[in-house]
């Protein structure tokens, strides 16, 4: 599964257009869809966290107008790709319990070694990902 979806153009600091915060849910529901085509619903919550954050990331902080989101199943493993075509490292905030944000990349770490995969960045941070490992299919 690739797709994409274009943000307009911000200046930094301002939030997200509505309309575009809203591909976030959409994106995560392309995402549910793939699961359920692969008979991976059981993945499905760790997954949406995965998407939201890293979708959110490249939305809020990237400075992109072309974001995109990969899933694919390589190895045994389910991996996670959002591309925004901006290299630059994703960093993970020292987020407290008061703040609203800050803990999204603390959230995708977690979720990956606890399913037994990892996460990180690639071409100059141009692209994060995260794996992880795939039980046996379910039956309906």
């Amino acid at each position: 599964m690739n797709e994409h979806f274009q943000v307009a153009a911000r200046r930094e600091g301002t939030p997200p257009r509505v309309e575009e915060a809203c591909r976030v849910g959409v994106m995560r529901r392309i995402a549910a869809a793939r699961l359920r085509y692969c008979g991976l619903t059981a993945m499905t919550d760790d997954v949406m966290v995965v998407v939201s954050e890293l979708l959110t990331n490249a939305v809020l902080h990237s400075g992109s107008q072309d974001i995109g989101l990969s899933i694919t199943l390589p190895n045994g493993f389910l991996r996670i790709a959002v591309t925004d075509g901006r290299p630059g490292a994703a960093t993970r905030r020292c987020g407290s319990n008061h703040n609203e944000s800050g803990r999204g990349l603390h959230l995708v770490q977690a979720i990956a070694e606890m399913n037994g995969g990892r996460w990180g960045t690639e071409d100059a941070g141009a692209t994060t990902w995260c794996t992880l490992a795939i039980s046996a299919p379910e039956r309906p």
